[in-house]
């Protein structure tokens, strides 16, 4: 009991501790756009007697929209794991080689949207498909509220299309189910016993060569009280290969946890919602239209706009999943 005591006081410090960054950062921030706003107001008053002040003024104008808008989203992003690094894997459905190429189309897609938000992406752990795309993928985000951002995206996705793989052009449904962990800083505590672990290492493998190496560097660990296994194989080196497998463990463990408290907070309250693994969020329609649409928020993208999607606009989604507290 006096263990229990000491993490919940552990833990309390540090989300207090947490919230007073945020909160200190966010208050930065204000005082930063209320002097911008004060500026573009000045600058306003002087633009009738010069055209290229104007031009200053609307350019300053439409930065600062967007940085207000910015602010304004980081505020839904307050829990205590918002900040961190994000963990993603994208598993393929059934359906073989359609799945497997639709799990690499929104790896692609995940990999443009880090791109364009100023993100880093590294990949951790490919298991190819059998003839195209990828079984599963896991790789990191990096960049501050990596996490916050994708969340929203966790569940299940859908692809309607013309499939490329069918000779008699016919239309196919693809599924791949998308995940995301915070990466746990080391100040947290999670207790892993060594002897709860089964570790096996196995050559790594990949289409094209792009992942194989000549020696067993890659890694395989089983949480044996738990049954959660977790893998890495992008590095050469095993050591390095077994410190990201073991991120991945601690993130899938800490994620447990907090699931039984929230279970156990559901029951003392009586809330009785039904909580499924899984549940479809968002469809992507390339065929007989083109169409993406959230079905939590309704929000819809179509034509040219639906294909920007798969090329990494995805903050439109993620900014309504916030403000909707998805």
């Amino acid at each position: 009991m006096e263990n229990e005591k000491n993490w919940n006081d552990y833990t309390l410090l540090q989300s207090l501790k947490q919230e007073k960054q945020q909160l200190e950062t966010q208050s930065k921030q204000i005082s930063e756009l209320e002097e911008e706003i004060e500026t573009l107001l000045e600058l306003d008053e002087l633009s009738d007697e010069d055209e290229s002040i104007k031009k200053d003024v609307k350019e300053g104008v439409e930065s600062l929209s967007k940085r207000i808008e910015d602010a304004e989203i980081k505020v839904f992003l307050s829990d205590k794991h918002d900040p961190a690094n994000a963990i993603v894997t994208i598993h393929s459905g059934a359906g073989g080689t359609e799945s497997c190429d639709w799990t690499s189309m929104l790896f692609r897609m995940y990999s443009m949207w880090s791109e364009k938000n100023g993100f880093a992406l590294e990949v951790m752990d490919i298991q190819a498909g059998d003839e195209a795309g990828y079984k599963s993928v896991t790789f990191t985000v990096k960049g501050e509220f990596a996490y916050g951002y994708l969340k929203t995206e966790n569940g299940v996705h859908r692809l309607v299309r013309i499939s490329p793989f069918d000779a008699n052009k016919r239309r196919h449904t693809s599924f791949a189910s998308v995940s995301v962990l915070p990466e746990i800083n080391d100040d947290v505590e999670i207790d892993v016993k060594p002897d709860d672990l089964k570790i096996d290492t196995f050559r790594a493998s990949g289409a094209g060569g792009q992942h194989v190496n000549k020696t067993d560097s890659a890694i395989r660990i089983t949480h044996l009280p738990t049954g959660i296994v977790v893998s890495c194989q992008n590095e050469r080196s095993q050591y390095k290969n077994k410190s990201f497998a073991m991120k991945i463990l601690k993130a899938k463990l800490y994620q447990l946890e907090e699931e039984k408290k929230k279970k156990q907070l559901n029951d003392l309250s009586g809330d009785k919602k039904k909580i499924e693994w899984g549940s479809q969020i968002r469809s992507y329609v390339l065929h007989p239209y083109k169409m993406v649409k959230d079905h939590r928020t309704n929000l819809e993208k179509k034509d040219m706009a639906a294909v920007a999607v798969l090329n990494g606009e995805l903050d439109d989604f993620i900014k309504e999943a916030l403000k909707n507290n998805l």
